[in-house]
């Protein structure tokens, strides 16, 4: 499986350097996108609009276990990356395993960081507020489709189909 927007987190701050010399604008968002569905596509192409490159930091598997328990990630990094990379208004997307992005936002200096709306500036990790303030990050919170999120699909998917395993003849 080839991946052309999968970059190590050194690879893709090579990239991110060549992008901010040619003057180009770059977002920046994060999250586990455990299992793609249409408010993580709705983010990252309303995400994309804020500049000229949209990048992905995506949490990696023990990254998301420390974060949502031991039952997920329900997809492995490399299949969510692949998903992901699929989408046109992505750019790049590299892996972390820490809790928060405060590291990456610190090297990769986005122009812009996006998350949804779910979120606010109090939500957000102290460190990461900080981190995106000292680079000068212009801050965004995308409107959020609240129908959609991993929790709830998982969840259906248990009450519909798990209490009825074999009755529809799968």
């Amino acid at each position: 499986m080839e991946m052309e927007k999968f970059y190590s987190f050194h690879g893709a701050c090579k990239v991110r350097e060549e992008l901010r010399k040619a003057g180009k604008r770059v977002v920046l968002t994060n999250g586990c996108f455990d299992l793609l569905h249409p408010g993580h596509m709705h983010m990252l192409r309303r995400g994309a609009k804020w500049g000229d490159s949209l990048w992905v930091a995506l949490n990696s598997d023990s990254s998301v276990r420390s974060l949502k328990g031991p039952l997920r990630p329900i997809i492995d990094e490399k299949m969510r990356a692949y998903a992901l990379e699929s989408l046109q208004c992505v750019s790049g997307i590299f892996i972390f395993d820490e809790s928060n992005v405060t590291a990456q936002i610190t090297q990769f200096r986005p122009d812009v960081y996006v998350r949804a709306a779910d979120r606010t500036l109090q939500d957000l990790d102290s460190r990461e507020l900080r981190a995106l303030r000292e680079v000068g990050a212009h801050i965004e919170f995308l409107p959020f489709l609240s129908d959609f999120s991993t929790t709830k699909i998982v969840s259906s998917i248990v009450a519909n189909y798990c209490g009825n395993h074999g009755k529809n003849g799968d």
